[in-house]
């Protein structure tokens, strides 16, 4: 909700998507969130290429730890999806933000509880990981 709000509210021309396939040159993965440009469901609300995704975002929990930092990362970078961000829940919540530079993910900042850390890409976006819980 908070990216949707952030898009909205600079008219960004995306999409905010949960749970859809995105398609790879290497297979089917399916993010937990992704940003994609607009009108990139519109011939089919169930899958997306990969070239339209802006944003991967994944919520680390014990059992997808290895797949959400080191598999699908190397699977986006891969596609050249731009932007990776993973949202780690323990011992706090924090937002480890990544870029793709020269093939490979490159950290760029860590947001951490309890303080703002705003963005830029792929719109601007301000976030304290402390308002995101596990649902």
């Amino acid at each position: 909700m908070a990216l949707d709000a952030a898009a909205r509210a600079v008219g960004a021309p995306v999409e905010i998507l949960e749970a859809i396939n995105v398609t790879l040159p290497s297979g089917l993965v399916v993010p937990d969130i992704v940003v994609a440009d607009a009108g990139a469901t519109v011939d089919d609300g169930v899958s997306i290429d990969a070239e339209a995704v802006q944003l991967v975002v994944e919520l680390v929990s014990p059992g997808n730890k290895t797949m959400d930092r080191k598999f699908k990362p190397m699977l986006y970078a891969e596609a050249a999806i731009p932007h990776y961000w993973r949202l780690e829940f323990d011992p706090a919540p924090r937002l480890v933000i990544t870029e793709l530079e020269n093939g490979r993910y490159v950290e760029q900042a860590t947001a951490l509880s309890g303080e703002v850390t705003r963005l830029d890409a792929p719109f601007p976006f301000a976030i304290d990981p402390a308002g995101l819980a596990r649902q």
